[in-house]
């Protein structure tokens, strides 16, 4: 098995180190990913100025690894198209993240966007983050990780289909099990912060606070919130069928 792991905190991250060991004990890895954070960038790909890459000793390992100067969605991309010429990946997992991506979310995560794009090159992916910063190891969820892609090799008719998993942060025997979840709804009180530099000129730092809501019993939020491994199967065809299927019969004229 060939492996492609990447992430969007740093290819320096220890999330990633952590993932990328575990994962040799089940295949080839290749990691490829950016030289620095690169959280919140979603989908972003780099198309006005040159991706430099740089192989790179992997901390203390043998792993191929290479350092690049762009987007988890550039590092997917990249490694596919023009890294590894000798082969593509048969997986491509994502992580581990410093922290949740969960519902929404999911819209604005650079490392799920890493794993979207995998699919969209019709290889099969996970996204993988801890479930809150305040992390006590990630042995645990990297070990699930390879669970998880041993499983979806074996399970190749999911076609299309990212698998975004979030690893509650709390001892391995508080852990109440795994649930295959939807994706909850999560929004923020936004709060802008104004300040003025040394020229009086204004900018802003953007910050916000998770606004507690309503979720559905099988939402991602409730499931992590309980103590449970979530395991949300998604997909990148954003098309809202129920409307297409009711805008058909407007008659719109031109």
């Amino acid at each position: 098995m060939r492996i492609l792991v990447t992430n969007d905190d740093g290819i320096f991250a220890s999330g990633i180190y952590t993932l990328a060991k575990e994962l040799q004990k089940i295949g080839e890895v290749i990691v490829v990913a950016p030289n620095t954070e690169r959280s919140a960038t979603g989908h972003a790909i780099t198309i006005h100025h040159p991706l430099r890459v740089t192989k790179v000793k992997f901390f203390d390992t043998n792993i191929q690894a290479y350092s690049v100067e762009g987007t988890p969605a550039d590092c997917v991309k990249l490694a596919v198209e023009a890294l590894l010429k000798d082969g593509k990946p048969d997986i491509v997992v994502s992580g581990i993240n410093n922290g949740p991506n969960l519902g929404t979310d999911v819209i604005y995560s650079g490392t799920v966007s890493a794993a979207v794009e995998a699919a969209i090159m019709d290889i099969p992916s996970i996204a993988i983050s801890m479930g809150s910063t305040d992390i006590i190891q990630y042995n645990d969820a990297a070990e699930f990780a390879c669970r998880m892609a041993e499983k979806m090799l074996e399970h190749r008719d999911l076609i299309e289909t990212i698998v975004n998993i979030n690893y509650p942060t709390c001892l391995k025997e508080e852990i109440k099990g795994s649930k295959v979840t939807t994706l909850g709804i999560r929004k923020y009180a936004n709060t802008f912060i104004e300040r003025q530099d040394p020229r009086g000129n204004s900018y802003f730092w953007t910050s916000g606070t998770v606004i507690d809501m309503e979720q559905s019993k099988e939402s991602d939020i409730l499931a992590l919130q309980s103590n449970y491994i979530s395991i949300t199967p998604i997909h990148f065809d954003l098309t809202h069928f129920r409307t297409f299927e009711k805008m058909k019969k407007w008659n719109i004229e031109i």
